[in-house]
């Protein structure tokens, strides 16, 4: 009885389920051959970025939607493969793509429980979604995503399809799989991983956002925790590495920057260029660009530009804390990071928020949450604003906002300089840039002020002057007076001007080797008025310099025209290679993501007579009377390199506005910049020589180190004949020899001018025979 009571109930359970059956298996049958093709997964293309390089391989820059580093599945540690399936599919190489136990588990609990509490999606599950499907929550995505994971699993085997999941997955911080992910949180490759970054990123799958060890750090902690535990229950680690793990602190980093060379702005420049020629997929085509820089050239300049603008900063005086933030009684160091959230760190100049502060030691918190003390000498910068009688704006305090650098293993406090600094190098043979720094710090500023600002020159730009007398006739022996100058407005373009030297002072009649090695300005507005402003304007377009910004008027003499580095890089090329004008560029080589070569330089070098622009005779004089300037001259502080084979010209504008050195020695022309972004003085006395001149000699005490010193070989068609006598510093007289074009020898009294020229030395170069 009782069995024919329950019989109709179970038929027509059975039929429902038979009937329920019948139409999944319809719905199978015809979605099925719907499903989309794997060719995404068989011919797998990631979006994978640019990706710019030094000359020697080291990684500069990356552009991209999505930051990638593809890995092989051979090359995944089997800790993290581990990690991953504890933590995601532990079932992963028993399931044909859909694991049964996890489905049942996972409707139990929802159903216990109420709710979505639990999903039961597989690896391969992942991959069908990540790579055809969207993230909806819809019982027809779920039908989809299941049969695409049998298809996945029936092509492919379960190494390639671990090997899409880890190459795929989206980890936060625009990182797209593991070896990206590892490189962005913790700026290691994969096989440099500890246990416990591997389990903190083994746990990132889940929510990227919500376990981000940047963002929420506790939460990190805890999926990590998870992780470890999963991997300790499933056999994959031992009690011990368990509890090592777990126990370890959990580091992420948090500068944005994971390259270990500063190039951002040439960085930059290279992602402008790919642009403009590959617009569609600069981004996702796996470009590889070799840049002309080099590593060690590009380290010097940009530690020889941080420490020159703070070592003109410090100068100035401390300004007083950047900002303040209202400190809670109770504040944690959870805090840190809002108090210092408008006020990035700059490389090694951190910002920090003060704790304590008197004037024995300040206590302050960094970002990391870290706290360090600052004590004695390291206080010494700032100690007026640690005294109670300082204005409360400029008084550091508990709540101040400081900047400070770690100096060995003590703290000093610091401060982000106003000024900017730029600098510029470049081989003279071919034109190739060695280093680009176009600013103190690109997280500041992106103005690029080696290729962007147009500044004046200053006095280095006497140089073309002085060349283009050289062709009307001027020698180095020529005496000019250095006499005041008065011009009127009709002869400067302007106003009435009154010029003077940087010392103020006159010294009657000198050589015009004396003249710039001193940079006296009166000689060169002489000189230029007597060669005439029209051809000089026309002369320097020789050098690669813009007419245009440069009128033909007397002020022209001083540099009142307007450059950018890298025209003056150009320009002062052509007296280091011997008169040849070359084209800078910074790109050498772009490769595929395949390793094939889609475009490969082939810059002109010196030596090319189409690429001639002034006489080599004229190259080798500017050259010996540069190399004057750099040994007793203007920026005779150069001398403590040690070599016979430098040469430049310092540069100053009015009122100390701009400061300049351009230099070069045979192989490597350097330009060194210092100023304001909006102009004003940097303070009396600070000139070229006292601002730029150390920038230009720290870098060039590292690039030339292993280089040797390179004399010139002396040109046909030049003479050396003896000049004077000249008093000397002894009061004596001497005769001092001096190089002349052969086919110009000057008339006795320019050989002879009399006793009243200033005393100078005798040509840097002595005299040889022509090569």
């Amino acid at each position: 009885m009782w069995l024919r009571f329950l019989g109709f109930p179970l038929a027509l359970a059975a039929g429902v389920v038979a009937a329920a059956l019948l139409v999944l298996g319809l719905v199978v049958v015809l979605a099925y051959p719907n499903l989309p093709e794997l060719d995404a997964l068989t011919a797998y293309q990631p979006k994978i970025p640019l990706r710019i390089y030094t000359a020697d391989g080291t990684l500069i820059g990356e552009f991209g939607e999505e930051r990638r580093a593809v890995v092989a599945i051979a090359d995944v540690p089997p800790l993290l493969k581990h990690a991953i399936i504890a933590a995601e599919d532990e079932r992963f190489y028993q399931h044909p793509g859909i694991d049964y136990i996890g489905v049942l588990r996972a409707a139990y609990t929802n159903l216990v429980y109420g709710g979505r509490r639990q999903g039961a999606s597989t690896i391969t599950m992942q991959v069908a979604r990540n790579f055809f499907l969207s993230s909806e929550k819809t019982l027809t995505r779920k039908l989809y995503e299941a049969l695409l994971a049998f298809k996945i699993e029936h092509s492919l085997n379960k190494e390639q399809i671990l090997e899409l999941y880890v190459n795929q997955i989206y980890l936060g911080q625009r990182a797209y799989g593991f070896g990206a992910a590892s490189q962005t949180y913790f700026g290691k490759s994969l096989d440099q991983l500890s246990l416990g970054e591997i389990a903190m990123l083994a746990g990132l799958p889940k929510a990227p956002s919500l376990y981000n060890p940047i963002a929420n750090p506790q939460r990190a902690k805890q999926r990590q925790g998870y992780v470890l535990r999963r991997m300790s229950e499933l056999g994959y680690i031992t009690a011990a590495q368990y509890d090592e793990a777990t126990k370890a602190p959990l580091r992420a980093r948090r500068e944005v920057s994971e390259y270990s060379v500063h190039a951002e702005f040439l960085a930059e420049m290279v992602r402008q260029a790919l642009a403009e020629h590959y617009p569609e997929d600069v981004y996702t085509r796996g470009f590889r660009v070799y840049t002309t820089l080099r590593k060690g050239d590009q380290e010097a300049a940009y530690d020889a530009v941080r420490k020159g603008a703070l070592e003109y900063d410090r100068r100035q005086g401390y300004r007083g804390p950047e900002g303040f933030y209202e400190m809670r009684p109770d504040a944690t160091e959870d805090e840190y990071d809002d108090a210092l959230a408008d006020h990035p760190d700059s490389d090694d100049l951190l910002a920090a928020i003060t704790l304590s502060a008197d004037a024995k030691q300040v206590e302050a918190g960094l970002r990391s949450g870290e706290k360090i003390v600052v004590t004695g000498e390291g206080l010494r910068f700032a100690a007026r604003s640690l005294e109670p009688k300082t204005a409360q704006q400029k008084r550091i305090r508990r709540g101040s906002i400081i900047r400070v650098q770690r100096e060995g293993k003590n703290w000093q406090i610091v401060q982000l300089p106003e000024i900017e600094a730029a600098f510029i190098s470049l081989d003279p043979q071919d034109g190739a840039i060695r280093s680009l720094v176009g600013g103190f710090d690109f997280g500041r500023t992106k103005f690029n002020h080696v290729t962007q600002a147009w500044r004046q020159p200053g006095s280095s730009f006497k140089p073309f002057i002085y060349s283009a007398a050289l062709e009307k006739g001027f020698t180095p022996a020529t005496v000019i007076p250095d006499e005041p100058v008065v011009l009127e407005a009709e002869e400067t373009g302007s106003q009435r001007w009154e010029p003077k030297n940087f010392d103020g002072k006159f010294e009657g009649p000198m050589r015009m080797r004396t003249a710039l090695t001193k940079s006296k300005n009166m000689v060169s507005i002489r000189i230029l008025d007597a060669i005439g402003a029209k051809y000089a304007q026309e002369y320097v377009t020789r050098f690669g310099f813009d007419a245009d910004r440069h009128p033909p008027y007397l002020t022209m003499a001083l540099g009142a025209g307007a450059v950018t580095m890298w025209q003056l890089a150009r320009g002062y090329s052509v007296f280091a290679n011997g008169g040849f004008l070359v084209q800078p560029y910074f790109i050498h080589k772009i490769v595929d993501d395949r390793g094939n070569v889609l475009a490969l330089a082939e810059p002109k070098r010196s030596g090319d007579e189409a690429l001639r622009v002034i006489d080599a005779r004229n190259a080798f004089i500017m050259d010996n009377m540069m190399q004057d300037v750099t040994r007793v001259g203007t920026a005779a502080r150069a001398a403590r390199l040690g070599r016979s084979d430098l040469a430049g010209k310092t540069g100053t504008t009015n009122e100390f506005v701009d400061a300049w050195f351009a230099g070069y020695q045979p192989t490597l022309v350097a330009i060194a910049w210092v100023g304001f972004d909006q102009p004003k003085t940097l303070g009396r006395n600070q000139t070229g020589g006292v601002v730029a001149l150390p920038i230009w000699v720290s870098y060039m005490e590292k690039a030339l180190k292993d280089v040797p010193e390179m004399p010139r070989e002396m040109p046909p068609g030049i003479v050396v004949l003896p000049t004077g006598p000249y008093p000397t510093a002894g009061g004596e007289s001497s005769m001092v020899p001096e190089f002349f074009y052969q086919k110009a020898v000057p008339p006795p009294e320019v050989l002879q001018p009399g006793p009243n020229v200033e005393p100078v030395p005798a040509p840097s170069q002595p005299p040889s025979p022509p090569a």
